[in-house]
């Protein structure tokens, strides 16, 4: 296997990884911009969970038919090109509309780079997964970074998201050559068109779907519920999501070290105790400073979770694609719900009673850990 390959797929997931954390440091921006309440702005955040769950059942089959280079390549560049369009649309309908094809987009080639990821580690014969979903964070945190600089300055959002896509969409076709062209093998038949989770990924995929519901909600929800409830300036409002996005990285990028040292079990339940405490911690708080402090134990709680998710269900399906499809698709319907239900719940009630509910799902990710025991465990 080419060297190069390794770098360029972790490079795929930090292009990723700005993508997600350059727009979601100018959520509030968007939101005063358009003049909506917390419920409408859930209703918006629901469109690339949708569009994610519509699309990503169809990746394997695709991958399948075109080589995991060809598909990640051009997928990961159509990506970096849709951050200029959030910040454009003139209301909530047509807001809405972007942020649908920007998460089918996003979905499908988070499928394809996590093939790609376990194809890489199966070819090195140790576990990287773990670091590659560092890597993603460490792009959320550069994208994060430079948004809280935007923001402090009262930059346009509209100017920062388009400058920021045209170079990271410059970056990615820089990238894309370099990946690892994976093909079918002889005589393996194709993914059907649209792949529901098989037997084996459910349990893992549902490990999945409650560490991403604290990761999608700290991600669309930390800047405004700084702003919202305890009246955080919008510099210090932008810098939860980095808070966040920093623990997450620094957790992933020592995750493969510490899953060799102790295992998934209990990686994955001790991630859960941090997080669930960081949960309750963002609750109770109304001052910036915990409150960023709870974010913060939420990311590194649930740092590990996805990496180990996907690397099991690469290894269960036919394919890595098409396992990976599996997990992604029921891990990602949490993403269908999260943003949203925040929301509303923060509508009918307070937003630190929705933060309640990312509490219990921490608490579950910590009984749930035993799941990812017998096919890591393997390994």
């Amino acid at each position: 296997m080419p060297p190069r390959a390794r770098t360029a797929v972790a490079a795929t997931f930090a292009l990723h990884g700005a993508v997600a954390g350059s727009f979601a440091t100018r959520i509030p921006w968007i939101q005063d911009h358009l003049g909506v309440g917390p419920g409408g702005l859930g209703l918006a955040l629901l469109a690339p969970a949708v569009g994610s769950l519509l699309a990503m059942p169809t990746a394997g089959r695709i991958t399948h038919r075109f080589g995991g280079r060809v598909v990640t390549r051009w997928l990961i560049a159509l990506w970096c090109a849709m951050l200029a369009f959030p910040a454009l649309a003139p209301g909530l309908p047509a807001l809405f509309a972007v942020l649908l094809l920007y998460g089918a987009v996003a979905g499908m080639c988070d499928v394809a780079m996590n093939a790609q990821g376990v194809v890489v580690e199966q070819r090195l014969g140790r576990s990287i997964m773990s670091g590659l979903h560092g890597m993603w964070s460490v792009g959320g945190l550069a994208g994060g970074t430079a948004g809280i600089v935007a923001a402090h300055a009262g930059v346009d959002a509209r100017l920062h998201l388009a400058a920021m896509a045209v170079v990271l969409l410059g970056v990615s076709l820089a990238v894309g050559p370099l990946l690892l062209d994976v093909r079918p093998e002889a005589g393996q038949s194709a993914p059907a068109h649209f792949v529901l989770p098989a037997r084996g990924v459910l349990l893992i995929g549902f490990l999945g779907f409650c560490g991403i519901f604290g990761e999608a909600a700290s991600q669309d929800w930390s800047a405004v519920y700084l702003d919202r409830v305890t009246g955080a300036s919008p510099a210090v409002a932008a810098a939860s999501y980095t808070a966040f996005a920093c623990m997450m990285a620094a957790g992933r990028l020592c995750g493969d070290v510490v899953v060799r040292r102790i295992g998934p079990v209990a990686a994955v339940r001790s991630g859960g105790a941090l997080a669930s405490l960081g949960g309750v911690l963002v609750v109770a708080s109304r001052t910036p400073a915990p409150a960023v402090t709870g974010f913060m134990l939420i990311g590194l709680g649930i740092s590990v979770v996805i990496p180990l998710v996907f690397a099991a269900a690469g290894n269960v399906g036919r394919t890595p694609s098409e396992g990976v499809a599996g997990a992604a698709t029921v891990s990602y319907a949490s993403g269908f719900v999260a943003p949203s239900l925040i929301g509303w719940i923060g509508d009918v009630f307070t937003l630190p009673f929705s933060f309640g509910l990312v509490t219990v799902l921490m608490v579950a990710v910590m009984l749930g850990a035993g799941t990812l025991a017998p096919r890591l465990g393997r390994g």
